[in-house]
């Protein structure tokens, strides 16, 4: 049950990396389809991640009120209609309309799936189990990628992007009907003072020490009762208020994004005709997937802080060459190669780290609002990078780079100085070594 459950409320990022990914094997026909600028362009690309950034927002409440499960439930329904919106979008803002309620499920889920598996997950499973939901989003831009090659090989002409686009409506499909057979959270029904409902469901997660556990939990929910510490916004939770933010900035600082979304036209700019992008795209997507298993093997282990620091030297070394290739125009042989390094050191680091580290560092009361706050960051600096790319890019070559390279070395020192560790660690226990 405890696979089952991490399993399904992990299917949002699956969405979450299909259609992150999908829209870079259409740009150009869309482009062509509705005679795109490079600015509008750039709109229909970030229009999802406007979406995300409001359904990051919003996602807290819901969770709160009725319910981890629920609230997954609707997201997926927000998925479906996106799919099959984009497949019979009839105009070009019909188009833009569906892609952002698309990202309504993509910020939504960001929120609840990864806090909804650390809360079923015993302390010292809830790296690698959190771990699933980055495993599914790379598992979803390898998908979209593949698709995109297969569908692209099939057919060309009108229809080809309508069928890139629509095809996610199958998981979105598979994503709802799993969640009707997953229990709630626990600490989610302690939340509702249903006691023997949330015992139920620590002992069906497989949790060694039930009564000890919910001891726990019942003793963090009466000291997040006490004085201000059931807001937010407040001084006593300064420091993971600080976590949150500067992990969801650097996440997108790296240019993650960027790259995953336009990674077909960076090809193409480099020289490489449509085929052999697509091929390569499909590379730096098993690569992706790949680096992700690695870390999720080790992330209980090393820890979530010495993965961050590993991985913000690899990928600052990854992106300057990057920058060298573009501003210089030679070695463009090494192209693929330092994009596929770049995307297995941020696989192994930020992109396993961030959804588990935001589902840890918060007190259980305020734990979806917390996370949607450091998710709302990681989607309004993914709007802003993606949608700024394509314009940035076409003026200056490979400055964008070196900027993100230079955000990377930043990264380090602050995860040096300011991050703590939390492997291994009860929820409960992660909150009482924040706040001291």
């Amino acid at each position: 049950m405890l696979i089952l459950s991490a399993s399904t409320a992990a299917m949002g990022g699956l969405l979450f990396g299909f259609d992150t990914a999908v829209i870079s094997g259409v740009t150009r026909l869309i482009a062509d389809a509705y005679h795109l600028s490079p600015f509008r362009l750039g709109l229909t690309v970030s229009s999802a991640l406007v979406g995300t950034v409001f359904g990051a927002m919003f996602a807290g409440p819901p969770a709160d009120r009725w319910g981890r499960k629920r609230t997954l439930f609707s997201l997926a329904a927000l998925y479906l209609l996106s799919a099959l919106g984009c497949a019979f979008a009839w105009n070009w803002p019909a188009l833009v309309f569906f892609r952002i309620v698309g990202g309504f499920g993509i910020g939504g889920s960001s929120v609840v799936g990864p806090m909804y598996i650390a809360e079923i997950a015993p302390a010292l499973k809830r790296g690698r189990l959190v771990g699933l939901f980055q495993f599914n989003i790379c598992t979803g831009i390898l998908l979209a990628y593949a698709s995109n090659y297969v569908i692209g090989i099939a057919m060309s002409g009108p229809l080809e992007w309508r069928w890139k686009l629509g095809i996610a409506a199958i998981p979105a499909l598979l994503f709802g009907g799993f969640i009707t057979a997953i229990p709630e959270s626990p600490r989610w029904l302690l939340s509702q003072r249903r006691e023997t409902d949330a015992l139920t469901t620590l002992r069906l997660m497989g949790e060694e020490s039930c009564d000890e556990v919910l001891n726990q939990m019942l003793d963090a929910r009466e000291a997040d009762k006490r004085g201000s510490r059931s807001r937010l916004w407040t001084k006593a939770h300064a420091f993971p208020i600080f976590l949150a933010i500067s992990l969801g900035m650097f996440n997108q600082l790296s240019g993650i994004n960027a790259i995953l979304s336009y990674i077909n036209d960076i090809f193409a700019q480099a020289g490489f005709d449509k085929v052999s992008s697509s091929l390569q795209a499909i590379a730096v997507g098993a690569t992706n997937l790949v680096f992700t298993v690695v870390a999720m093997s080790v992330i209980d282990k090393l820890g979530r802080r010495m993965l961050l620091l590993a991985g913000a030297v690899g990928t600052a070394m990854c992106l300057a060459g990057v920058a060298s290739i573009f501003t210089y125009g030679v070695h463009r042989d090494l192209l693929v190669w330092l994009l596929v390094a770049f995307i297995g050191f941020f696989s192994f680091s930020q992109g396993a780290v961030i959804w588990v580290y935001l589902s840890e560092i918060f007190p259980n009361n305020i734990r979806a609002s917390g996370a949607s706050l450091g998710s709302l960051t990681h989607w309004l600096m993914n709007a802003f990078i993606s949608g700024l790319y394509p314009v940035v890019a076409a003026r200056y070559g490979g400055k964008p780079f070196g900027f993100f390279a230079g955000m990377m070395v930043v990264q380090f020192i602050v995860v040096l100085y300011f991050y703590p560790e939390t492997k291994g660690m009860a929820l409960e226990q992660v909150q009482l070594k924040i706040s001291n």
